[in-house]
């Protein structure tokens, strides 16, 4: 029996966050191993275990898979949570993307120069309200059914779900607007497996910090 995926990363949410939310959804127990120094980032280089010289880094069934949207892909199809065919694989990759879009301004923001910080925030605020919210309210209202494609648990939902919190996290107001966003975000945060990872004590990372920037700096020196 394979081992539990590893994942290699700082301890904080950055890249690795999204397929820490997915492994969990999915039911998949998994260790992490963190990058804390600069020199625990030479070492993956040096024993050839990150392709791009970077991470996230997750070893996984033999491999050693590096870039976040492979190790996404491939933690969906391995689980089920991919759809049933091409079509409504293109259709989560679409929706996918854009959250990611979205996810990446929110995710970003802590690195944000102070004077520019009030601008940003309201940058994220306006596309969360008038571009991406609306766009997957519009989804769910198209075909009245639970899941955004193939009324069927998808990573689209995990995804939609993680960027709700962080969205909350934000502004709590910004979600009023968006019933069956809500409603998705009650339905898919009271699967077992999600309730679980949303509780005190898992391996959910808080959100970064003036701490966690710094501990960031440190291993990777940017």
């Amino acid at each position: 029996m394979a081992g539990k995926p590893r994942l290699h990363y700082f301890n904080g949410r950055g890249r690795m966050e999204s397929i820490r939310w997915l492994l969990a959804a999915a039911g998949v127990e998994f260790e992490e191993k963190f990058v804390e120094t600069p020199e625990d980032l030479e070492k993956l280089k040096n024993d050839g275990y990150l392709m791009f010289q970077q991470v996230p880094m997750v070893e996984i069934d033999g491999m050693k898979l590096a870039q976040s949207r492979a190790i996404l892909n491939y933690i969906a199809a391995k689980y089920d949570l991919y759809g049933k065919d091409i079509k409504e694989r293109a259709l989560i990759d679409m929706y996918s993307e854009g959250m990611s879009d979205l996810n990446e301004m929110i995710m970003t923001l802590p690195l944000c120069p102070p004077d520019q910080k009030d601008a940003k925030i309201i940058q994220i605020k306006e596309r969360t309200t008038n571009r991406y919210f609306p766009a997957f309210e519009k989804v769910l209202k198209s075909h009245g059914q639970d899941y955004l494609v193939g009324n069927k648990l998808s990573r689209a939902d995990i995804h939609m779900v993680e960027l709700i919190h962080y969205v909350e996290e934000l502004d709590p107001s910004l979600l009023a607007n968006f019933p069956l966003l809500k409603a998705l975000r009650t339905r898919i945060s009271n699967l077992p497996t999600v309730k679980k990872f949303l509780q005190p004590g898992s391996q959910r990372k808080p959100p970064t910090d003036a701490k966690k920037i710094e501990e960031a700096r440190k291993a990777f020196k940017f």
